[in-house]
């Protein structure tokens, strides 16, 4: 099947796959997460506010079938889908004893054209037991495990307050891949006190990795948080758009074409996002990457090393 993108995005992926239009339904079943329970830290990262990083617009009050009924009202309406991903989106959703993860995840597999699940987590709160769990759930269902990366610099993993070190995520990725699951990191661009050069080398970590897919994250400042704090004492230099765009383009360039695209910005919502706002336009921004990489003649990978 033919991909009009000059990337290689996780929805063509789907379309192969399953050979229909396949959504993602964000869940949120309750979990909560060490860096917020006091285990490692109350206070939880700066840009997480009191219901989960990214998660907004989830029916919180909802149980897992019936918020699936609900997204897939929404997603036939919006985009024609047919199929649907279970998204266990909200904290960290492996952050629990295997007998309940058994249960949230089994209920979203029996609700019909739910077709496989992405299960998003940090990579400290897989223990063997949720690991081998995993893996047993990989062999029955289309599986996709998200992990917090966020940044492999320690220095920008301390200042979001992120409670764990890089280290740690090379020790999940490697558990993960003993266990042949497939990993997709989430990368943050823009977090202050990171250069150019230092947020176009995790291109490069995630190929030697060899992930199978990553999200990218525009640094955007959501109300409810510390980082929104620090933004109103001028803490926080965001980047415009025309530089993101640049700079994701670039990022692309050094990705191994291999690597899945599951997103290429921010998606805050516009009741609780505070800045930047033109990052509200997702759908434009992703066409001015399109239009940028079109210019330059390249695509993913076409300046990877080696």
């Amino acid at each position: 099947m033919s991909n009009p993108k000059r990337y290689n995005p996780f929805s063509a992926e789907l379309k192969r796959v399953f050979g229909c239009k396949v959504q993602r339904i964000s869940l949120d079943a309750g979990f909560s997460c060490p860096n917020r329970d006091g285990t490692l830290d109350h206070a939880g990262c700066i840009f997480c506010g009191g219901q989960g990083s990214g998660s907004h617009g989830i029916l919180r009050d909802l149980g897992i079938v019936a918020q699936l009924e609900d997204g897939k009202e929404v997603m036939r309406r919006k985009y024609r889908a047919s199929k649907f991903l279970a998204y266990f989106q909200a904290y960290s959703n492996t952050y629990a004893p295997v007998e309940r993860l058994g249960l949230l995840f089994g209920q979203a597999l029996l609700t019909p054209d739910v077709v496989g699940m992405i299960v998003a987590t940090r990579p400290d709160c897989l223990p063997p037991d949720v690991l081998d769990y995993l893996w047993k759930l990989s062999q029955q269902t289309y599986f996709w495990l998200e992990l917090g990366l966020q940044s492999i610099h320690d220095t920008s993993l301390a200042y979001i307050n992120r409670r764990h070190d890089y280290a740690c995520f090379l020790r999940a990725v490697e558990e993960c891949r003993s266990r042949s699951l497939r990993v997709c990191a989430h990368v943050i661009l823009g977090l202050p006190g990171e250069s150019r050069d230092d947020m176009l080398a995790m291109a490069g970590e995630l190929n030697r990795l060899g992930l199978a897919g990553v999200k990218l994250h525009l640094l955007h400042v959501m109300k409810g948080t510390r980082l929104a704090e620090m933004h109103a004492r001028g803490e926080v230099p965001l980047m415009d758009r025309d530089e993101y765009v640049g700079l994701v383009c670039d990022f692309l360039e050094l990705l191994d074409p291999a690597i899945l695209i599951h997103r290429l910005t921010g998606d805050g919502g516009r009741d609780n996002l505070v800045a930047p706002l033109w990052s509200l336009k997702k759908f434009e921004v992703l066409n001015l990457i399109d239009a940028e990489l079109e210019r330059r003649g390249s695509c993913q990978g076409s300046r990877r090393a080696g």
